[in-house]
């Protein structure tokens, strides 16, 4: 349960990155870039913090 709950947050912020930052333009490699980097310290933080040995 803890891990959906965890990609539904990571999705969220990615969404609201996107919309907040984005909005209106239509860079499709920066939002691109903006948004595997969200998904890489939400990846990053799990494995540093939250995976269970």
């Amino acid at each position: 349960m803890g891990g959906v709950l965890y990609v539904l947050v990571m999705a969220a912020v990615v969404v609201a990155s996107d919309l907040l930052f984005f909005r209106g333009k239509t860079w499709f490699w920066e939002r691109l870039a903006a948004n595997v980097g969200v998904v890489l310290l939400f990846g990053a933080f799990y494995f540093r913090f939250l995976r269970s040995s």
